[in-house]
């Protein structure tokens, strides 16, 4: 089941997506009552998907993120092999959240900015502690998350929230796929492609099997330090490939089943 949260001639709502094609045209939007997590109860209000704006799919109270899980993007961005510099766990806020199509706002003081297309985790129920042997009970399903990182901030820091914490640095969407079961996890096509001056080229190409620390790891992990509650997003890394990204540019995250998560960027003005 694909669940999306959209903006509609009447307001705003969750809606399970239904039928359509497997980057979502062509699906009908069928509103639901409350929240998505359970079984959905239908309004019996429904809307093509192209008289529908797609919003980003959750509002989270956080955003757990996973850095350094991919060797080859460790090696990229920090110059030194994974041996020496694990995984490790940082938050971004939810102000951070921007849905499908929002603009990436750049200040100009953020000089090199950089896109990191990676899967996400939405979380189901409130949960600690959480045994990777049960992690799919605590799982809502999955998204796309782009984690947007400014790459100078995140050196002169020495820590990361303001180099990843800066409004609209965390594009989300453009659904929750629910299939927990069925969805393969371990092997994922996880692809970036950039637009600039009109010219789109492919930056990451990787998958999900090149994870050093795979999902129920994860999950394990996070919440053996975290409280985590329903609709929070668990981001699990970013493969090689990351870029700058200048005010004109677009870029496009795609995962199969998941869709793509495609924003323009843009400078930020007071």
């Amino acid at each position: 089941m694909r669940i999306a949260r959209i903006a509609h001639p009447e307001g705003m709502t969750f809606a399970v997506l239904e039928g359509g094609q497997p980057d979502g045209t062509g699906a009908t939007c069928r509103e639901i009552a409350g929240h998505p997590f359970g079984q959905p109860e239908f309004t019996g209000k429904s809307w093509p998907i192209e008289d529908v704006r797609l919003l980003a799919p959750i509002l989270p109270s956080k955003i757990v993120a996973v850095g350094r899980n991919y060797a080859d993007h460790v090696a990229e961005v920090f110059k030194q092999g994974a041996e020496h510099l694990p995984p490790t766990i940082f938050l971004k806020p939810p102000t951070a959240v921007v849905g499908p199509e929002a603009p990436i706002r750049i200040p100009e003081w953020a000089t090199r900015v950089e896109f990191e297309g990676e899967l996400a985790i939405v979380i189901g129920r409130p949960c600690k502690d959480v045994n990777r042997a049960n992690w799919k009970d605590v799982v809502l399903g999955f998204t796309i998350v782009n984690d947007v990182s400014s790459r100078d901030l995140q050196f002169a820091d020495g820590q990361w929230a303001r180099a990843k914490g800066l409004d609209s640095f965390c594009p989300l969407g453009p659904w929750i796929e629910t299939n927990v079961d069925g969805f393969p996890i371990d092997n994922l096509p996880i692809k970036a492609h950039l637009t600039h001056d009109g010219e789109t080229e492919t930056k990451q190409d990787s998958n999900s099997n090149q994870m050093i620390k795979h999902i129920p790891e994860i999950v394990e992990w996070v919440s053996s330090a975290f409280t985590l509650l329903p609709g929070d997003v668990i981001c699990t890394g970013s493969p090689a490939g990351t870029a700058p990204m200048v005010p004109g540019d677009r870029i496009a995250v795609e995962i199969p089943g998941l869709g793509t998560l495609a924003n323009p960027v843009e400078e930020y003005r007071k």
